[in-house]
């Protein structure tokens, strides 16, 4: 027989080992049962109030709206880019909404960026719903949380918050007619600002100008007037689609100003997604759009509507560029290659993005800059390119064609390089005195037929495929020692996303070179 203490020792053995055995299948069930959890979807909040919550009836409403908006008012609707609609219920606003999704009609988009100010609550920054999708009558829509996680690692004033969402109709109510009108699958990315005004809509454009792809679209939702009579809602709200159409967002700061001066009886706020609207005219103004007013209208101007207390409601779209004149600008560019640089005019380059980014990083705001030397006034693409100690802090640029100059394209790309360049944080303060500048000008980009012409050190290079793209200048050679092979694979891989040897196997992707007068 067996001593007590043996015995028991044998069974303390024993039960830890029926312990281990327990563990090992409750980690297993957890794991499986991570993996069946349920998605965390939002639910519809105004279905049965702002819009109808039976599918059919939906359905069928929006394309009555569609209907009665027209047959094809947009030309060229591949190239919009953004839309500004507004969000009311659907039987005062959707008439006017439905010209701007009209436009957008069978067209296909990655991600759809859904932008408005907080109706529901004050806080600093902007909000992205952290669901994995949002469900309305007509289905759920998936939200891109991998591309909301870059923007929140972008600035730290983008944060996740879905309780903002969930009472909050100025998104949703967008989401029917997106799922009406666009061709096949998109994700969505719901953004609300928060009210207090310590973020600008500057520092949310730069985000969205560094993650946007070029099928991509932003929906900016907001009504316009707020309960003024009929006749003074249509002149003021007149005056604010001028302001936008014409991409004027220091006029239309003063507008709301001069109107909140004015004590207008009823007035309480010309946009409530004020922020939204100046986000999409600030990209719009960097990026080369077009705005275009399809349509306004009032509450008063429908039956069941009040003309002495109404609501405005506007419908606009954004354009890029139409191809011919995207073509007939590229031509006109290449006349303008890149010519020599004097030594005072690449000091000014350099003093123009030096400034450009300390303003940028201490106060947010981008300077301004008196520029008489007409060769800095050229179109002509460029590179900003930051270090600190010999370490690359951030580098983005532009190619031409561009309307802006390139002088101002230097400032916009020092600003976006300290900012906005997705493999680095945010450019703080206490670096300022550690950062050396680069800037390189650009010739235009042009096709090659076959990879081996380049010369490494003398050109820069586009590896471009559909929406896919990366670029390397020509310094990039030098810098690493790579050679000819493991430069064009690198740049396939780390900066287009695409498999290393794209460059040489895969007949769709198109090889650009070009050339740049670095200086720093």
């Amino acid at each position: 027989m067996r001593k007590s203490g043996e015995n028991i020792a044998l069974w303390k053995g024993l039960l830890l080992l029926l312990t281990g055995i327990m563990i090992l299948f409750t980690s297993s069930c957890q794991r499986q049962a991570d993996k069946n959890m349920p998605k965390k979807i939002r639910q519809p909040w105004m279905a049965g109030s702002f819009y109808p919550a039976e599918a059919e009836r939906l359905a069928s409403k929006i394309s009555e709206y569609l209907s009665a908006a027209g047959p094809a008012i947009a030309k060229n609707t591949a190239a919009v880019r953004a839309i500004i609609v507004p969000h009311a219920g659907y039987n005062y606003s959707a008439s006017v909404a439905a010209h701007s999704y009209l436009a957008i009609r069978g067209q296909s988009y990655d991600n759809v960026f859904l932008i408005c100010n907080s109706h529901s609550g004050f806080f600093n920054g902007i909000a992205v719903d952290d669901s994995d999708a949002w469900q309305t009558p007509l289905g759920s829509t998936e939200v891109n949380r991998e591309l909301a996680v870059r923007m929140a690692d972008l600035d730290k004033s983008i944060r996740f918050d879905s309780k903002v969402h969930l009472r909050d109709h100025t998104l949703e109510v967008q989401l029917p007619f997106l799922q009406s009108v666009l061709d096949g699958k998109f994700k969505i990315i719901p953004l609300l600002f928060g009210n207090l005004h310590e973020y600008g809509h500057g520092q949310l454009a730069a985000v969205l100008r560094s993650v946007m792809g070029e099928q991509d679209l932003l929906v900016i939702s907001t009504d316009m007037s707020h309960y003024p009579e009929y006749e003074d809602a249509n002149r003021l709200d007149n005056t604010t689609l001028e302001l936008i159409a014409a991409l004027d967002i220091a006029g239309l700061e003063h507008h709301v100003r001069a109107t909140e001066a004015k004590n207008i009886p009823g007035e309480e706020t010309l946009l409530c997604g004020i922020d939204g609207v100046k986000t999409a005219m600030e990209i719009a103004e960097k990026s080369g759009w077009q705005a275009e007013v399809l349509q306004y209208a009032n509450s008063g101007d429908v039956e069941i509507g009040d003309k002495k207390r109404v609501v405005g409601y506007g419908a606009v779209v954004f354009r890029a560029q139409e191809p011919e004149k995207g073509q007939a600008a590229f031509e006109e560019a290449v006349s303008e290659e890149s010519a020599g640089l004097s030594a005072g005019q690449k000091a000014m380059l350099l003093k123009i993005a030096k400034e450009t980014v300390e303003s940028y990083v201490k106060s947010g705001k981008i300077p301004d800059f008196d520029i008489a030397d007409g060769r800095l006034s050229k179109r002509e693409g460029a590179f900003v390119t930051l270090t600190k100690n010999g370490e690359l802090r951030g580098c983005i640029g532009r190619f031409a064609p561009t309307d802006l100059p390139l002088w101002q394209i230097v400032r916009e790309m020092a600003a976006a390089a300290a900012a906005a360049d997705h493999r680095f944080s945010p450019v703080k303060e206490e670096e300022l005195a550690e950062l050396e500048y680069e800037v390189s000008v650009l010739s235009v980009p042009e096709k090659i037929g076959n990879w081996q012409e380049i010369v490494l050190g003398k050109h820069g290079v586009v590896v471009r495929k559909g929406v896919k793209s990366g670029v390397f200048l020509p310094q990039v050679a030098d810098e690493t020692g790579w050679d000819k092979e493991e430069f064009l694979s690198q740049l396939c891989w780390q900066k287009a996303g695409l498999p290393p040897g794209c460059y040489k196997n895969d007949k769709d992707v198109e090889i650009l070179v070009f050339t740049a007068n670095a200086f720093h």
